[in-house]
């Protein structure tokens, strides 16, 4: 089975690409929502995160203090590199855990993640997807579903890699700017990656050219 990555700035909206790749039947490993959920129960990491940032990233030594932390690694990037180098070991085993139990019979499997090329997680996955889509209009999105100011909002952006950096380890691309209808772009790359189910890439051996072009 092939594992495809799916990644894409906030307010891209690789979430809502991920849903309609799961309407076609393909599974999707959410890792942001798992590390959180990691960071919740996993007591290892809440060891280590409490460790790192004191008492108040919990309430009560129980509850995920989002906005603490949020607050306090979005504005220092070491901070965030030792938060991610903590969550993402964890969400790696995880991830590997959920795909082992996975059915046999669908041609491939999808690890969404806002920071798939950042963490170097893409060199891990057979094809890699990102979703992009102009800065304004993520802006726009993020404000209305995060109640983020501005301000806050290009700090956080700042933290992951512009769309130029992420395209040249991409294999396709997918446009959510308005005007590009987004359930065409995916039926085509489904269709790829069906018929290329059976022909699995190792990009930790082979370094030719794959066989898809980016869209």
């Amino acid at each position: 089975m092939l594992s495809v990555g799916i990644s894409g700035g906030m307010g891209s909206g690789k979430s809502l690409v991920c849903q309609i790749f799961n309407l076609f039947g393909i599974s999707v490993y959410h890792s942001d929502y798992h590390a959180k959920r990691l960071m919740q129960e996993d007591e290892m990491v809440k060891t280590k995160i409490i460790e790192l940032l004191g008492n108040e990233s919990y309430f009560n030594g129980k509850i995920l203090n989002k906005k603490y932390i949020a607050d306090k690694i979005f504005n220092d990037s070491d901070l965030l590199s030792k938060v991610n180098l903590i969550v993402h070991p964890a969400v790696k085993i995880d991830a590997e855990k959920w795909s082992n139990q996975l059915p046999i019979a669908q041609p491939y499997y999808i690890r969404e993640s806002a920071i798939l090329f950042e963490t170097g997680i893409y060199k891990h996955c057979n094809y890699n997807i990102l979703v992009t889509s102009p800065e304004t209009i993520r802006i726009e999105r993020i404000k209305k579903r995060d109640s983020l100011t501005y301000e806050e909002i290009i700090i956080r952006l700042k933290q992951q890699w512009p769309e130029y950096r992420k395209l040249p380890l991409s294999d396709f691309q997918i446009v959510n700017d308005g005007a590009n209808f987004l359930i065409p772009q995916v039926l085509k790359i489904h269709k790829i990656l069906t018929d290329y189910s059976l022909k699995q890439v190792d990009r930790q051996q082979d370094n030719a050219p794959l066989p898809i072009l980016g869209l």
